[in-house]
């Protein structure tokens, strides 16, 4: 490590848009932009996410990574220990099952294990996200109906309404609905195996999909429960996410962290002030409080999530 406890305040990163075949042209009101191809995915802590306050400004999270270590990830994180996004479906995405650490670890290679988690910001009418199977399927029913439209049948559908956190376990076969905004944190992993892609040139990953999918998980709606200052969405192994709701001339402190945290705009404008700093939350980008910043508060007129890792409270 080649920094010191007190290089780093807060400071916010820019969103990196992705394309994807599912996704939309217009973001807005998250994104005051339009896009040429459809866009469905704008990663909040990707480690090619550009610093846009404070003096590394323009530098990515992965060179603050390299440069501040221990200071901006503690001492039990390599590297940033979650990664969140907005999706944006127009279209349903892929029937798709991703890894848990001991599929990971036996595959080997590129593979990463991915829980994941969506908080439902926005949803039309009827939407839905299919998770897991439906009761009495068998593996063998499964793979009968790999990379076929008939795959739909097997699946739960779960309706959700803005407001619900929904819990996806690794290995939980699942497939995001169309009409939907959704903030996703997960592990740090981007390994997807898809199963079912309603005719799209793209590829299957069938036999590795079978690997590591599972005919039962823990998978479901997670109810909401009261926490110091705000609101518990979901507290499960991998990572623990927070809202918060600031009135108007208010301010919330927040407990500081042994492992490095992001705080998600989700309405209204806020300030974030640490010891390294000041910097503005807005609606739809990540303020990153390092693992140094022993504790913090949040002022203005603003609603916001915060995620962090479990047992990591100082």
């Amino acid at each position: 490590m080649t920094s010191t406890e007190n290089c780093l305040g807060p400071f916010r990163l820019g969103a990196m848009f992705v394309e994807r075949v599912w996704g939309r042209r217009d973001l807005a009101p998250w994104y005051d932009k339009t896009f040429a191809e459809p866009t469905g995915e704008a990663w909040l802590t990707g480690e090619d996410c550009v610093v846009e306050s404070g003096p590394h400004a323009g530098k990515t999270l992965s060179d603050l990574e390299r440069e501040c270590g221990e200071a901006l990830l503690g001492t039990k994180h390599a590297e940033f220990p979650l990664l969140v996004k907005m999706l944006f479906p127009q279209e349903k995405l892929s029937v798709q099952v991703h890894p848990d650490d001991a599929h990971a670890a036996a595959l080997g290679g590129d593979a990463r294990a991915k829980t994941e988690c969506w908080y439902v910001l926005e949803a039309s009418p009827g939407a839905s996200i299919a998770l897991g199977l439906k009761p009495g399927t068998t593996e063998a029913m499964v793979r009968s109906v790999l990379g076929q439209e008939g795959f739909e049948a097997l699946l739960q559908p779960l309706p959700v309404t803005a407001g619900d956190m929904v819990y996806a376990e690794a290995g939980t076969v699942h497939a995001i609905g169309a009409g939907l905004v959704l903030l996703e944190v997960q592990q740090s992993s981007d390994t997807t195996y898809r199963l079912y892609d309603y005719g799209r040139p793209r590829e299957l990953h069938l036999e590795t999909g079978m690997k590591v999918m599972k005919i039962e998980t823990a998978s479901g709606r997670v109810l909401p429960r009261v926490v110091a200052g705000g609101t518990r969405l979901i507290g499960v192994r991998h990572f623990v996410v927070d809202r918060f709701d600031v009135a108007q001339g208010g301010s919330i402190a927040v407990q500081g962290m042994r492992a490095p945290e992001c705080l998600i705009g989700l309405q209204g404008t806020g300030v974030v002030i640490g010891a390294g700093g000041d910097v503005e939350l807005r609606a739809g980008q990540a303020v990153v409080v390092p693992a140094c910043c022993e504790n913090y508060r949040v002022e203005g007129e603003c609603s916001f999530v915060r995620c962090s890792v479990p047992g990591s409270e100082s």
